[in-house]
């Protein structure tokens, strides 16, 4: 929208009525701009309350999404992701707030007025009905003619690359080709809005990774706008643009997958996203860094900001851990903690090394535990490449653990 807008302006400035009414001309310039850019199907959420008797589901719950983007809402069961998505539809009223959708309000507006196709879990799916009569089906209730809705119905099934199965019925499709033709039926209606309702949890592993991709594919490929929403990370950070981490009710954190991984701006983010080890560490640079065992780390702008010297927790990723093996009598060993490895879990391209650290490290480690570690409260991860993983290393070698220098959150012990 910034080119668009230096446009308005140049051309405003040039024309007789600029020069008489510049100011004037340059505001309804851009008012036309961002409405033509909410037209595209932006959404928001404003200040959204919703309550089931006691219990909070939203509290001042706020989201943006931008015209063509594929937001993923993230959490733990009961964080209020699904409520978020079922407000938005219209399936929940709320008890307060607003809800936008292409620069109009539709907090009051039943689901029917609301212009917006959801995909559930479930695929709800007519048994009578082939493929392509399924995908029609939303069509034919708005009152598309026949051969249009054939027509439509047997792009869509081409768009998720099913234009050949358009005669079979359901029970002769797999679930991952079920949930395909849910997915063409949604986007047969050219809806405003996509809704994403753990689309892909009912299937397996393998499916799943192949779907996804295909999902991903086909918003990109359409400019829908769309919603999703997973309790699975690595689903979440395969497929959005940015996804919001939520816990109780509201957002903790919106981003882009990389930024939401490297720079977590809270404890439960850190924790929540990945794996993530708690290490002893000191304030140094008035805060701008820690000593991690000898080591200096960086710390992300989030950090608890307590002055230098103090105590803290430094919240590192096991990829942010080298290893070295602890040979005695073989010279300068490098600064880090020494350790015991406990496990090894090789996962193909990469493997993750389980440390016992030595009782020097130990207590500082189990002081500044929570539950959300990924091990117990003396363990650390490491994650290694398959490639830089020393071939005689195994359960009960000693080992050097050494923090590298890639910025970390650092919060109160």
């Amino acid at each position: 929208m910034n080119e668009s807008v230096n446009e308005a302006v140049e051309v405003a400035g040039h024309t007789e009525a600029g020069h008489r009414h510049g100011a004037e001309t340059i505001r309804e310039a851009l008012s036309v701009l961002r409405e033509s850019d909410s037209v595209g199907g932006g959404v928001q959420l404003q200040q959204v309350h919703k309550s089931y008797g006691g219990v909070k589901a939203l509290e001042n719950f706020n989201l943006d999404i931008r015209p063509g983007e594929l937001v993923v809402l993230l959490g733990r069961s009961g964080c209020g992701k699904t409520t978020a998505l079922r407000s938005l539809a219209g399936l929940e009223d709320i008890d307060s707030g607003r809800i936008v959708v292409g620069g109009h309000d539709v907090t009051g507006l039943p689901t029917n007025k609301r212009d917006m196709a959801m995909v559930f879990q479930a695929y709800s799916l007519f048994p009578h009905m082939t493929a392509l009569q399924n995908v029609a089906f939303g069509l034919q209730i708005r009152g598309v003619g026949r051969s249009e809705c054939r027509r439509r119905a047997g792009e869509m099934l081409d768009l998720v690359g099913l234009g050949d199965q358009n005669a079979k019925f359901m029970h002769q499709m797999s679930g991952g080709q079920q949930q395909r033709v849910a997915l063409a039926r949604a986007l047969a209606i050219s809806p405003k809005v996509l809704l994403l309702d753990e689309p892909l949890s009912a299937l397996d592993a393998k499916v799943r990774v192949s779907l996804r991709e295909e999902i991903r594919r086909i918003q990109l490929e359409t400019g829908t706008t769309t919603l999703f929403v997973t309790h699975d990370q690595e689903e979440a950070l395969a497929v959005a643009d940015r996804i919001g981490v939520m816990n109780a009710g509201r957002i903790e954190q919106i981003d882009a997958p990389r930024k939401l991984y490297q720079s977590p701006r809270s404890e439960f983010v850190a924790t929540f996203i990945g794996l993530t080890n708690r290490l002893p560490g000191t304030l140094l640079g008035g805060g701008k860094e820690a000593l991690v065992f000898g080591q200096r780390v960086p710390l992300v702008e989030s950090s608890v900001n307590a002055g230098s010297s103090a105590e803290v927790s430094v919240l590192a990723r096991p990829e942010s851990i080298s290893l070295a093996l602890r040979q005695e009598g073989s010279g300068a060993a490098p600064t880090g903690a020494n350790a015991t490895v406990e496990r090894i879990h090789f996962l193909g391209p990469v493997a993750r090394v389980e440390c016992l650290v030595d009782a020097a490290v130990s207590e500082p480690l189990r002081a500044g535990v929570s539950g959300a570690t990924p091990a117990s409260a003396s363990s650390v991860v490491v994650q290694l490449s398959a490639a830089e993983m020393p071939v005689e290393l195994r359960p009960g070698a000693d080992v050097v653990l050494v923090p590298r220098p890639v910025p970390a959150l650092a919060v109160g012990r």
